[in-house]
């Protein structure tokens, strides 16, 4: 009974689908004949593009003057909350003896803001590098739509059919398994669907904040700090393993040390014996 009626669930959807399809292929036909068969308006509903929905990457490097880091990076975080605009991740660093000065922000804007945006950004710095990026996702968008539309009637059938009086508890038990496991694939295809809208709805925008570099004499003395620095750490670190090195060695001179001395003397004694003792000798017939 439970094959039965699943079976007759599908097949319903199947014919709603192509009952679907059907009309819109002779719709177009259909505008003609009701507007006295102008041939015009038949071409212009047949050369309509379909929708694209594309996902837009940008990426900036800007190069602003250390003072000024700090502060052009909290004007980009506060001016998006101005916009059609969120901020998803920021991140800021201050100079460190083994790094310069940085900071990041990535953020979704509107299209029609991002003009506005770029405008502000132009006034913190130089750009360095812009990079775009463009992805089709326009196949990915229809079939998540198509699957939502189909698992969102199959829903409703199946809750139309779990409210017959004369389902049997074998087939509520069935049902109510199909309406799960239905209703959770179809949570999934609409989280898809959320974060495939905020992709292509929205413009993707990353802020690279790097500092200026020095230029002539003070550039000089930075390269000469930079060296004295790294001198002392090369000395210090120079004078630590010689500290392990002595630590090391000073258990085992205190063995070393008196068994070479033990072996010397012996060695000693051993030749002053033999240079004393008399030769053998002979006797003679």
């Amino acid at each position: 009974m439970t094959r039965q009626l699943l079976a007759l669930v599908l097949g319903a959807l199947l014919l709603t689908a192509a009952g679907c399809d059907k009309r819109a292929v002779v719709s177009p036909v259909r505008m003609v004949a009701d507007f006295g068969g102008g041939g015009s308006s038949y071409k212009d509903v047949q050369a309509a593009p379909p929708q694209r929905y594309v996902a837009e990457r940008h990426e900036f490097e800007i190069i602003t003057p250390e003072p000024e880091l700090q502060k052009s990076w909290e004007s980009v975080i506060a001016f998006c909350a101005t916009i059609r605009c969120e901020v998803i991740s920021s991140s800021v660093t201050a100079r460190t003896a083994d790094s310069v000065p940085s900071g990041t922000v990535s953020l979704r804007v509107a299209p029609q803001d991002l003009t506005k945006l770029l405008a502000h950004i132009q006034k913190l710095g130089n750009f360095a590098q812009h990079k775009t990026e463009r992805e089709d996702k326009t196949t990915a968008v229809v079939d998540t739509d198509a699957k939502v539309k189909n698992l969102t009637a199959f829903r409703d059938n199946l809750r139309a059919m779990l409210a017959k009086p004369s389902a049997t508890v074998k087939d509520l038990i069935e049902i109510q398994k199909q309406l799960t496991e239905t209703q959770s694939q179809l949570d999934s295809e609409t989280a898809n669907r959320k974060i495939l809208a905020n992709e292509t709805e929205k413009i993707a925008v990353r802020l690279s904040f790097r500092v200026r570099e020095p230029r002539g004499s003070a550039r000089g003395l930075a390269l000469i700090w930079d060296a004295l620095r790294e001198s002392g750490s090369d000395l210090a670190e120079s004078t630590a393993f010689l500290i392990t090195v002595i630590v090391s060695v000073i258990p085992w001179l205190v063995v070393v040390v008196p068994a070479l001395w033990l072996l010397a003397r012996a060695w000693r004694r051993r030749r002053r014996n033999r240079t004393i003792s008399p030769p053998l000798s002979h006797a003679t017939p």
